[in-house]
């Protein structure tokens, strides 16, 4: 495929002024009628790892079908304002040959593409990773970009544990987001930030704030030094949580509190938006945690949209009742859609439990 210019546009209009007109008209669009970003941007190995969990083939030709199901799952451009895809996702098509871009193009649903290359490793740290993927990023981009894409998205992610995370993995993971945010402008593309701190193990609310704050205080020191320019950046962070294993768990209050209290302090206004992760929460405690961060939200005046990019939290539920299984298809649209609009319910502070009686 030949490289064309960002947007597929001609190169006269790409002026940094242009550029910047066309990534504010896909940051709106993304935030716009309480709807969120639909992650499926599941690697290979991810996405096998998740079939084998639900009996399902680990095959490409499975995860084809999975894909152009969720993708075909009708309403679900009512609820979702943009999909994020994998390099396999962003190429495959339908059975009958229609591209899966041509089908969110058509929908209404904005293209997104995750670049990094997943975590590994750190050198040094061997209890620690560093996500790795920006040799050839901008090549990759601007590829993504011709294709259709309107934003891009890099995951570091952070373990607690003693003395984890050290500040050296911190600022190694968010001087490559850094990295990765400014390609992503230069390409025309807004770029979704992802420091995630990760729900393993047994820490409680309070580690998970302080090193959250360290995490974005890292952050946004780079993008400063950086000239990053944030309101053309999507911060997608954890909700402050305890970790899976962590007993009692916090009420919503408490997260509700915690969460903004830590975003208020540490995150500039500037920011275009804020989009949760959902993590290893169920899919009934993602909505219920988020709906209840927005009730507080509404309750105080904030500088930033906030809103939802739930990756296993919209499609688990659905993936559990396909199988692989052609005459499970519609079941597992319905559930997929379900979710979606109990997400964009709560996104709107409308959420409740009996929205899962259905």
């Amino acid at each position: 495929m030949s490289l064309q210019s960002p947007l597929n546009l001609p190169e006269a209009a790409h002026t940094p002024s242009f550029l910047h007109h066309a990534m504010s008209n896909t940051l709106e669009t993304l935030f716009a009628n309480s709807k969120g970003i639909l992650a499926m941007d599941e690697s290979t190995k991810t996405c096998n790892e998740h079939f084998i969990r639900a009996s399902v083939a680990p095959t490409e030709a499975a995860r084809r079908a999975w894909r152009e199901l969720i993708i075909t799952t009708a309403g679900l451009a009512e609820c979702i304002s943009g999909v994020i895809l994998y390099d396999e996702t962003i190429r495959q098509c339908k059975l009958d040959g229609t591209p899966f871009i041509k089908l969110l193009k058509d929908s209404g649903m904005l293209i997104g593409i995750k670049v990094d290359k997943s975590a590994q490793q750190m050198a040094g740290y061997p209890n620690e990773t560093i996500t790795e993927g920006l040799d050839g990023l901008r090549e990759r981009l601007a590829e993504y970009a011709a294709m259709g894409a309107r934003f891009a998205k890099w995951r570091a992610v952070f373990q607690l544990g003693p003395n984890r995370p050290s500040n050296a993995c911190v600022n190694a993971n968010c001087m490559a987001l850094a990295r990765y945010a400014s390609l992503c402008h230069e390409a025309g593309l807004i770029a979704i930030v992802e420091p995630e701190v990760l729900m393993d193990g047994d820490h409680t609310l309070a580690q998970c704030y302080v090193a959250t704050e360290q995490v974005l205080h890292s952050l946004f020191q780079q993008f400063e030094q950086q000239n990053i320019l944030l309101e053309n950046i999507i911060l997608k962070p954890n909700m402050i949580l305890p970790a899976l294993a962590c007993e009692p768990q916090a009420s919503y209050k408490e997260i509700s509190e915690a969460t903004l209290k830590c975003l208020r302090e540490n995150v500039p206004a500037a920011v275009g938006g804020i989009a949760f992760l959902s993590g290893g929460q169920s899919p009934q405690l993602a909505s219920a945690r988020l709906n209840d961060i927005e009730i507080h939200c509404q309750k105080s005046l904030l500088p930033w949209p906030i809103s939802f990019s739930f990756a296993r939290a919209i499609q688990q539920p659905a993936l559990s009742l396909w199988q692989g299984k052609l005459s499970n298809r519609s079941a597992a649209q319905h559930a997929l859609f379900h979710r979606a609009q109990c997400d964009q319910a709560a996104r709107r502070g409308e959420y409740s439990p009996a929205m899962e009686q259905v």
